[in-house]
């Protein structure tokens, strides 16, 4: 049975929706199916999540599709690569030429598919690396792109800057490895790069430990430059397991229209270590200090994000 938490954030405000006819409230699971590494864009009014499951023996990337963040319908298959484990999908489009890339990892590597939609299909277009996975790519302010992901062995998180979507350009950089005793509980890992510019600095979020374990866990760092150093928040990891939830991690940050940052990410339905997860969105919120606060629940209802339509 399924135990219920209470969960209250100290000092976070939630504005009520906008939009006649949308979700009031929701509860997790948000998408109950066998999923994770959950990757959202806001696209036409319509957002789009993408994320690491079950298609025909995990040789795919399916979309699901939402206008509130809160009730999803399955979509298409968008990636088909024609190889197993396919993982970690991050999707971005080029403000400059309207397409759509696709940063994925097969079978530990990590490269780039291309569509001219969100919902597909994206067929590759270049290899990046190898030993890989979890890119995640982030375009700045000044309009530079850096490529986060995973390099094995060890786990690292390298950066890559890119003189554009599909082209790197210099070398990559190391920026984190497991050293904090959360991030080596199960398993030495760092892993599911994200990153959060706010007010000029940089929040880089990241899940530690085994992925497969109910001792996933998120935390972040940061850094005055995307390319770092970046430095541990010393309240790490900001979103881990408690009574009745199990391994909470590698998920995306996304603003609803009020302003508020909503963190999409998955949990293990049990904990037993194995495979078995499915998505979840909770609040993530900054201090006056400029820390970033986060929480993980299960089956507590709590108000939705405002989606007013004006962005």
């Amino acid at each position: 049975m399924m135990i219920r938490l209470v969960a209250v954030a100290v000092g976070l405000a939630f504005a009520p929706m906008a939009v006649s006819g949308a979700a009031a409230t929701f509860e997790n699971p948000l998408i109950s199916g066998n999923l994770a590494d959950p990757a959202v864009i806001r696209h036409g009014g319509m957002y789009y999540l993408y994320a690491t499951g079950e298609v025909d023996g995990d040789k795919g990337t399916r979309v699901y599709t939402s206008k509130d963040l809160v009730r999803w319908e399955q979509g298409p298959v968008v990636f088909r690569p024609g190889r197993p484990h396919v993982w970690a999908p991050d999707v971005w489009r080029d403000p400059g030429s309207g397409k759509f890339y696709l940063y994925y990892t097969v079978n530990q590597t990590v490269g780039v598919a291309q569509a001219d939609g969100p919902t597909g299909p994206f067929v590759e277009v270049k290899k990046f690396f190898d030993k890989a996975i979890d890119a995640h790519l982030f375009r700045d302010e000044d309009g530079k792109l850096y490529l986060y992901y995973v390099q094995f062995p060890g786990f690292r998180i390298k950066v890559q800057p890119m003189a554009g979507p599909t082209e790197p350009a210099g070398d990559s950089k190391v920026v984190l490895q497991p050293e904090a005793e959360w991030e080596k509980r199960a398993g030495h890992v760092t892993e599911g790069p994200w990153m959060i510019k706010r007010q000029g600095r940089y929040y880089l979020l990241y899940s530690g430990s085994g992925a497969d374990t109910p001792e996933y866990a998120v935390g972040y760092a940061t850094a005055e430059n995307p390319m770092g150093p970046f430095h541990r928040a010393k309240h790490n990891p900001i979103i881990r397991r408690s009574e009745g939830l199990f391994g909470p991690g590698h998920g995306c940050a996304i603003q609803d229209d009020a302003g508020q940052w909503w963190h999409i990410y998955h949990q293990k339905r049990t904990d037993r270590i194995e495979w078995d997860r499915f998505i979840a969105m909770d609040p993530l919120w900054f201090d006056p200090d400029g820390n970033l606060h986060g929480r993980a629940t299960r089956g507590v209802p709590q108000p939705a994000p405002d989606i007013s339509g004006e962005r």
